[in-house]
């Protein structure tokens, strides 16, 4: 493993980049100091004993299971080329070919998923093949078949459906993502070039997004200026957001491509930076990046093929997304069109936090391993939905899984939607499983908050029964379901947390405090200590009863009068509604402020504020008029959409005002965005309202009235009490 660090030690020097990669011009193109090479040997040695790096071994097995998947595909696209009557001539010729793309392309595969522990990462790999070798009867049926009657092969599951398909399997406990292309050519050449645009001609909409994963994979690496620098900083970052919970796509945070995208642009404006450095200037610039801004490493090209690209100048629907980071390849898409605004208020809390700590690692007052801290998702919120999956075997619990891991996002959108964004939602993008319990079932939760700025009413609820009977519906929907699949959505407070969530199946003891007085920022993680290391006192008053005693004497006693755990009304039997859906029992949940809040306004900092803070922090750049220019360039595009964070949260609070139940502001009913992916908003006709008692209701209340009174009941869902 050599490294610019490694190089500068051993006396070798490192050559300074001076052309000009990206968008803009560098923010700074100082080269290293003695001090950040020191800081990158310690960044490296810390990765390492991470485990972030494979062994020998591991890396020639993963290349023998690709050589063997190669000559699979070869031999396959024979096979069916010889069925359909083909000339033996032809038959001879006829090829396929396997791409890498991803991590495992990029040079930063490692094995830690959440919390570092689990199976390894998949290989994402592309099957390429002929124009006579279809999707739907070749690859998803006769490569299938081959595949399942191999040994080396299990925990086969073909996902047809998806919106780029893929076949998932283990390959010699190696796990692989197969996605196929089927180009416009009778045979496949062995030296393939899949960069140019022509490539993309008289080809199906599938097979195009199965290509852009390797054509984005493959722009990255030409477009950032050290690779062996860009690697050791991305296998950094995509292990902090793995610690800090911000890695998932699927859940509405940032995946495998958009982190590379970030840490490309990175890159380009510090393009002699090392890994130190490059990690301590991402946190700086995304912490005042003003989104939604784009993020891109290059210009958007057009092209000549009439496929639809990301600008929200021409579509109104691009102008929806809130974090756009969009791909260098044709078509250029937005690569993160899943953040909503819970998650990205999460993302940028956590980018404040890592940007204070690498503020701190310059001045050597902490050390590595406290950035990498893991975040105390079940320690930082009171209140939390639960939501269970199960199934009869493994087969059906890996699909079951999947189809609800992949609605997750659709529930924290539309709980956003139907509490006119007054209520968060901030999903944990792990599963978690009871060892104990017999079965396949795992769970996942999510923290529940008010949003920041929503004033506090006594006795206010949120009525979010509509929402989850909604998701709910939506997800048995699944064409695939048998018996056994089931699905189950609780309310959980914080001190009734079933404690196989916590590590080692313990649950931490919560300390007590000696003044009835804390700030929000006293619960935050610091740099010294987490949430669970805070310092004890001997007066007997826990958090809960604290922050009762804040609000009022009136809630204490209310507090005091019933029982604290709030449950879920009765359940009933599910029945179709006047409208169609389902009505079923749901819970009551109860949920006050967390400590993690952030301003609207710092997501919309202006190009001044940016240049100014940035420019106190002691930039070093070539020139004063230059990093104006640049900064200028770097902060601002021309590609804006019509409405800012901090307008955005105006209109929350006008359509609340006005009692609406939907937010339009947010949703069109069923949008569908460039890349084909269609956000499933569609308006509740028989929503009663989300805030219970304070927003007026004049339609008929198609479903059982449930609502938190902190009254004794056995279990419910809906109405969300906060106080």
């Amino acid at each position: 493993m050599v490294t610019a660090a490694l190089m500068a030690a051993s006396g070798q020097t490192i050559e300074k980049v001076s052309q000009h990669l990206g968008v803009t011009e560098p923010i700074s193109i100082a080269g290293p100091a003695d001090a950040d090479f020191v800081k990158t040997r310690k960044l490296e040695k810390f990765l390492v004993s991470a485990g972030l790096y494979e062994n020998q071994d591991e890396a020639v097995l993963r290349e023998e299971v690709l050589g063997r998947l190669d000559q699979i595909v070869k031999l396959w696209v024979k096979q069916i080329s010889r069925n359909k009557g083909f000339s033996d001539q032809l038959v001879l010729e006829a090829n396929a070919k396997i791409f890498t793309f991803g991590s495992y392309r990029l040079g930063c595969f490692y094995f830690g998923i959440c919390q570092v522990h689990g199976p390894g990462a998949d290989i994402d790999t592309l099957c390429i093949g002929p124009r006579h070798a279809s999707r739907e009867e070749d690859f998803f049926v006769e490569l299938h078949t081959i595949l399942a009657d191999m040994q080396e092969v299990t925990e086969l599951h073909p996902v047809t459906d998806a919106h780029v398909p893929v076949m998932k399997f283990k390959f010699n406990g190696i796990s692989i993502d197969l996605l196929y292309a089927r180009l416009a050519l009778w045979v496949i050449p062995e030296d393939l070039d899949i960069s140019q645009e022509s490539i993309l001609r008289n080809i199906d909409e599938q097979s195009v997004r199965s290509l852009n994963g390797c054509r984005v994979t493959d722009q990255i690496l030409r477009l950032v200026p050290n690779i062996q620098h860009f690697r050791t900083t991305l296998r950094c970052l995509k292990y902090w957001a793995k610690r800090r919970g911000v890695y998932s796509n699927v859940t509405g945070f940032l995946g495998g491509v958009n982190w590379a995208l970030l840490v490309a642009r990175i890159c380009q404006l510090y393009p002699n930076a090392v890994p130190s450095t490059l990690v301590s200037r991402f946190f700086r610039v995304y912490t005042q990046w003003r989104w939604p801004n784009p993020v891109m490493l290059c210009a958007i090209d057009e092209g000549t093929l009439g496929l639809p690209v990301w600008d929200p100048r021409k579509n109104p629907r691009d102008r929806m997304h809130l974090m756009p980071i969009i791909t260098p390849a044709y078509p250029c898409m937005n690569s993160s069109y899943n953040v909503s605004l819970s998650t990205l208020r999460v993302m940028m809390e956590e980018f404040q936090r890592a940007n204070e700590i690498c503020e701190t690692l310059e001045t050597n007052k902490a050390e590595w391993n406290v950035l990498f801290e893991a975040y105390p998702f079940f320690e930082a919120y009171k209140n939390y939905l639960q939501i269970e999956i199960n199934a009869l075997d493994d087969d059906d619990f890996r699909k079951w899984k999947g189809w609800v891991e992949s609605r997750l996002r659709q529930l924290t959108l539309k709980i956003e939607k139907h509490t006119y964004g007054m209520l968060q939602c901030h999903p944990y993008p792990c599963e978690v499983v009871d060892d104990s319990r017999k079965g396949r079932h795992c769970a996942f939760f999510m923290g529940l908050q008010r949003s920041q700025g929503v004033p506090q009413q006594e006795g206010q609820q949120f009525d979010i029964r509509a929402t989850v009977d909604e998701f709910r519906h939506s997800v048995n929907m699944y064409m695939l379901w048998k018996p056994g699949m089931e699905l189950h959505v609780s309310h959980v407070r914080r001190k009734s947390l079933p404690t196989y969530v916590f590590a080692g199946g313990v649950r931490p003891v919560r300390p007590l405090r000696s003044s009835a007085v804390i700030s929000k920022s006293a619960l935050r993680p610091t740099l010294s200590h987490s949430v669970s290391q805070l310092p004890k006192s001997d007066s007997g008053i826990t958090d809960e009863d604290l922050e009762d005693i804040s609000g009022g004497a009136e809630r204490l006693k209310r507090k005091f009068q019933t029982p604290d755990d709030v449950v879920l009304g009765k359940r009933h039997h599910s029945s179709p509604s006047m409208n169609g859906r389902l009505n079923s029992g749901d819970e009551s949940i109860a949920a006050s402020h967390s400590p993690l809040v952030t301003s609207n306004k710092q997501l919309v900092m202006g190009g001044e504020e940016v240049l100014e803070n940035i420019m106190k922090q002691g930039l070093e750049v070539y020139s004063a008029e230059e990093e104006l220019e640049a900064l200028n360039e770097v902060s601002t595009s021309v590609l804006r959409r019509d409405d800012s964070a901090e307008q955005l949260h105006s209109k929350f609070e006008q359509e609340s005002d006005r009692g609406q139940s939907r937010l339009s502001v947010l949703t069109s009913g069923s949008c569908s965005f460039p890349n084909g992916v269609v956000d499933e908003l569609e308006p509740t006709t028989a929503f009663g309202g989300p805030l219970a008692g304070a927003v007026g209701n004049t339609d008929s209340q198609r479903k059982p009235v449930i609502r938190l009174s902190l009254a004794s009941t056995s279990s419910a869902v809906g109405a969300l009490d906060v106080f």
